[in-house]
């Protein structure tokens, strides 16, 4: 599935407001940082032991989770979605996501990283949407659209299905990880309040996968963490069982085991506009190993599989940009439910 790295990014514009954590992390060899961005105005209209008791959390979840796409109590104002980018280095397409958004930007393991993102994100009671996205990944519409898309929708998008042929299932989780509720999918998570809370108060998964879940393994965390966790509280029934970053997949011509398989860097070459159009007219995704077509629908609406693509070049990023892949767009035109 994806390839993973971790680093640092720090973004700053005169006209912008920023929110930057900066977390150390050490995956297998590599020391690499993490940077956080969550948008401070973001409307378009202006374990080394596994606990043995049950499944805790630190919050009161909301007992009926469409009321998850309001924020909590007490809270007036504009909703916000936070965007929470993993980054090697720093945010080469920063230039890119800068036009995107027309307002301002607002050994620990990648699933750690990304529970501290969703925590620190938690804190502004305004994130009611929490966007995993990589440093090489680029927007396929406005924000005008991809907000419209993603607050109407009150589900989280969690590309999640049965695990049948791979068998990363390490049987000494059972106390912890019934195999019964083993997911695997993309890390690429987009998720509601509700789900973010449950990501970042765990505190009984999240150490049997330390514990038990490594890539020596075979066992890949960020691929199953959040998919099996959902899955252990009962919540695929308020997801969207599909991931709306595109990656595009290819395989070694000379090794055709499906170790062999990694995500395609778009040049600029790749990037054209029959290229971008491709991606935005895909809509439906394939699960072979639940024999599922997944239909992209939000709200009964039919809709594009994809708001994001990974991973980008920086040259295929500045044309993107230069040819207007990220303009203005009337996104009501697109939400209005099928006839």
């Amino acid at each position: 599935m994806n390839k993973k790295g971790l680093a640092p990014g720090r973004i700053s514009w005169s006209t912008w407001k920023l929110y930057v954590i900066v977390v150390s992390l050490t995956l297998s060899i590599i020391v690499c940082m993490l940077a956080f961005l969550s948008l401070q105005i973001f409307s378009p209209s202006s374990h080394s032991q596994v606990p043995s008791s049950s499944l805790l959390s630190r919050r009161s979840l909301h007992s009926n989770w469409e009321n998850s796409i309001t924020p909590d109590d007490g809270f007036r104002g504009n909703p916000k979605v936070a965007f929470l980018f993993l980054a090697r280095r720093n945010l080469p397409l920063d230039f890119l996501w800068k036009c995107f958004f027309e307002v301002g930007w607002g050994e620990a393991s990648m699933i750690e990283a990304e529970r501290l993102l969703l925590e620190e994100a938690l804190k502004d009671p305004a994130n009611i949407r929490f966007v995993l996205l990589s440093e090489s990944c680029i927007p396929l519409y406005n924000f005008s659209y991809i907000y419209t898309y993603l607050m109407a929708s009150p589900r989280s998008f969690v590309d999640s299905f049965l695990d049948k042929k791979e068998r990363r299932y390490n049987p000494n989780m059972a106390p912890y990880v019934p195999m019964s509720k083993w997911r695997k999918g993309s890390q690429w998570i987009t998720l509601i309040r509700k789900h973010a809370e449950v990501v970042a108060d765990d505190n009984i998964v999240f150490p049997a996968f330390k514990m038990f879940c490594e890539r020596s393994s075979n066992c890949i965390p960020d691929e199953h963490y959040v998919q099996t966790l959902l899955a252990m509280h009962d919540s695929e029934g308020e997801l969207e069982r599909r991931t709306i970053t595109y990656t595009e997949w290819s395989q070694s011509a000379t090794n055709m085991d499906k170790s062999s398989w990694h995500p395609m860097t778009f040049s600029y070459a790749d990037a054209g506009p029959e290229q971008i159009k491709r991606i935005k007219d895909i809509d439906n995704v394939y699960y072979d190993s639940e024999y599922r077509t997944e239909w992209c629908h939000n709200n009964s609406t039919q809709v594009p599989c994809f708001l994001f693509a990974r991973k980008f070049s920086q040259g295929a990023a500045m044309r993107l940009l230069s040819e207007g892949v990220v303009s203005r767009f009337d996104a009501s035109a697109i939400m209005d439910p099928t006839p």
